[in-house]
């Protein structure tokens, strides 16, 4: 026990970032929590006023280790799927163009009143559903899903938008916790995800079930966070 608690906290090497298929990888069930998008829109405007403070600094590493390994160039086009508060607004270099978009009108209201407290000229705000876009295909240079996919009625779907919208040779990265590979976590995750839910995510989101399905192959993919029980997916569209 003490071993497996000395892992969460140091830094682990990449792992391999082949997923493999199994039997049953390509149908089965992402999460034994099935979400609606009513519900979901409904339990983010609850969180609201209390977002930043659960989810701000707890899981702040992660967002600055994104930005790093997404090295935005001059006059790229970002795009932010699941803004939220826009906690993310100050990290983004003032070189390049974001689009924010959320389902939640209460959680874009108070980033609207961050990005105007912070000065913050290069973002906009949309109130959009992640699985249905309203953007061309290619409109984007990368397409970033903070600490979104455990969260949506359809991470497959939501997926798949975000690749049909960022350009051929773009970046399509997630922050994300998924279940455990570790059987014994794996099962109490899948217990306690009907009950997380409620608080704005499930803890069972399946990997190896999600990037079969939604046929993205990882380019890389680095834990991140204290514990280290959160995954940094970076994928590269192909042809």
């Amino acid at each position: 026990m003490e071993e497996w608690l000395l892992s969460l906290f140091k830094e682990e090497s990449a792992p391999d970032t082949e997923i493999l298929a199994t039997s049953d990888v390509a149908s089965r069930a992402l999460s034994v929590t099935a979400v609606e998008t009513d519900f979901v829109e409904k339990v983010y405007g609850n969180l609201a006023s209390v977002y930043d403070l659960f989810f701000g600094p707890t899981l702040h590493a992660g967002r600055l280790e994104a930005i790093r390994n997404i090295s935005i160039k001059p006059g790229d086009k970002v795009l932010e799927v699941g803004v939220g508060t826009a906690i993310n607004a100050t990290l983004y270099p003032r070189h390049c163009s974001v689009t924010g978009v959320d389902l939640s009108v209460s959680m874009l209201e108070k980033a609207a009143r961050r990005i105007q407290r912070h000065n913050v000229s290069n973002m906009r705000l949309l109130q959009m559903d992640a699985a249905d876009l309203r953007f061309p295909d290619e409109s984007f240079d990368t397409v970033y899903a903070p600490y979104l996919m455990s969260v949506v009625a359809d991470p497959v779907q939501v997926a798949r938008e975000m690749v049909r919208v960022c350009r051929t040779g773009g970046r399509v990265v997630f922050l994300n916790h998924f279940k455990s590979e570790n059987p014994v976590l794996s099962r109490i995750e899948q217990l306690l995800s009907p009950m997380t839910v409620h608080v704005g995510f499930k803890l069972d989101l399946d990997m190896q079930a999600f990037f079969a399905q939604t046929g993205i192959k990882p380019e890389s993919i680095k834990k991140v966070n204290v514990p280290r029980i959160w995954s940094l997916v970076s994928c590269i569209k192909g042809e």
